[in-house]
């Protein structure tokens, strides 16, 4: 069963590691505001129980892994967890797998981050022979690249990129074709002070620019090496992350569905720096962002 999400959903660490009550609560009012997807990140631990308590706590929303490490899961447990969310909640469950990064994985074991392509293809062997297994149209990849995105095409329903601007939407969605899913994150803050707004991102995407895959990607899409340079300049920091008024952050919205994007799930960062469930944003942004 092929799970298509339409508009905009919502990704959020917040709904995997915050307090499990205010995720229940935080989830069905997500779903009743209009979002139509939850996207979770993983990194190790109980992700398929994670996944159950936002589909126990909504009625038709998709719930997502935004990524599932595939260092961390074995493909028989992976399998044998979408069966059992299947069994409760039918074709609900999309799930996002990514190969993750080298600072990570080498952390406890090093050199065992090697030829990611070829660890992911053989991961989708895995799940495909798994029983029960992961159909191909129940998953998508955290592709950036080019090969990754053809991987996606070609033994997946689609792409799930993460920290990419609408430019980067138009190059995946001409990889992949017409038909795979593209769904593409995008980070916003609701600040309409630059000064402020952009102090948030930058603090947002500190992390990400000390990883080589996404700088690696954010070189390959027009940034400069200006760019990525301390802390990141103006232009990444606008492009990447989208800032201002609601009308401004439906607009980034849009220019993903004008480049080629099915649905687009998107991560609020709190105004305030805080790491919490950002639930006055997601309030104030759904008129904006689910209506039609």
């Amino acid at each position: 069963m092929t799970i298509r999400p339409g508009g905009v959903g919502i990704w959020s660490g917040a709904l995997r590691f915050g307090d499990a009550g205010e995720i229940v609560d935080a989830a069905a009012e997500l779903e009743d505001a209009g979002y139509s997807s939850l996207w979770i990140p993983d990194t190790g631990g109980d992700v398929i129980g994670a996944l159950r308590r936002l589909l126990d706590a909504t009625g038709s929303a998709t719930v997502a892994t935004g990524i599932l490490n595939l260092w961390m899961h074995s493909a028989t447990d992976v399998g044998v967890g979408l069966a059992g969310l299947d069994a409760d909640h039918p074709g609900r469950t999309l799930l996002g797998i990514g190969v993750s990064h080298a600072l990570l994985i080498d952390r406890e074991e090093p050199g065992r981050y090697r030829q990611p392509l070829r660890v992911m293809a053989g991961y989708l062997d895995e799940l495909d022979r798994s029983r029960p297994g992961v159909p191909a149209d129940r998953r998508v990849l955290a592709a950036l690249g080019p090969r990754m995105l053809e991987l996606s095409r070609d033994r997946t329903a689609g792409a799930h990129p993460y920290l990419v601007s609408p430019e980067h939407t138009r190059f995946a969605r001409g990889v992949l074709g017409p038909d795979p899913l593209l769904v593409p994150e995008q980070a916003v803050v609701l600040e309409p002070d630059p000064a402020a707004a952009r102090d948030v991102a930058r603090g947002h995407l500190a992390t990400y620019l000390r990883l080589p895959n996404y700088v690696n990607n954010l070189l390959r899409t027009g940034f400069t090496e200006e760019d990525v340079a301390n802390g990141g300049s103006d232009r990444l920091v606008d492009g990447i992350v989208a800032w201002g008024d609601e009308a401004a952050i439906a607009a980034r919205i849009r220019a993903h569905f004008d480049a080629g994007a099915d649905h687009v799930c998107v991560q609020v960062l709190a105004a305030d720096g805080s790491a919490g469930l950002p639930r006055a944003e997601w309030r104030t942004l759904a008129p904006a962002l689910t209506a039609g």
